[in-house]
């Protein structure tokens, strides 16, 4: 039931269940972790180290700190600015403006289909 109009996409991604977001939150990975696991792109998650490839942070690096589904907003550790009141406020940044350049594997789940990933990748 997919469209190709752009109208019925956008209103499919803004629409989206926040189940589902994390989903559609998915980020390339660097080149050598794409070769390691065979796929071009993992769902993002807290922990996972990140480039940025756009925008006035360009080049930096850093752990993500908060991921918001509802939004399509990451927040990187260290990418700040300074506020009217003298606070540092972190930056929201679009999910499709980073790669992935290290996965955080403390989650069982996630290093259990990482793991089956590579077990694929082996028997084809």
């Amino acid at each position: 039931m997919s469209s190709k109009k752009p109208s019925k996409q956008r209103k499919r991604l803004f629409k989206a269940a926040k189940h589902r977001r994390g989903k559609i939150m998915s980020v390339h990975l660097s080149p050598d972790l794409r070769e390691k696991y065979g796929v071009r792109a993992l769902p993002i998650r807290s922990g996972d180290k990140v480039r940025i490839l756009r925008g006035d942070a360009k080049g930096l690096e850093g752990k993500v700190t908060k991921v918001d589904r509802k939004n399509y907003k990451i927040y990187v550790e260290g990418v700040v600015r300074t506020n009217l009141r003298g606070d540092e406020v972190p930056i929201p940044i679009h999910y499709s403006n980073v790669i992935i350049v290290e996965l955080d594997t403390s989650d069982k789940w996630r290093k259990n289909k990482l793991d089956r990933l590579v077990e694929e990748r082996r028997l084809v």
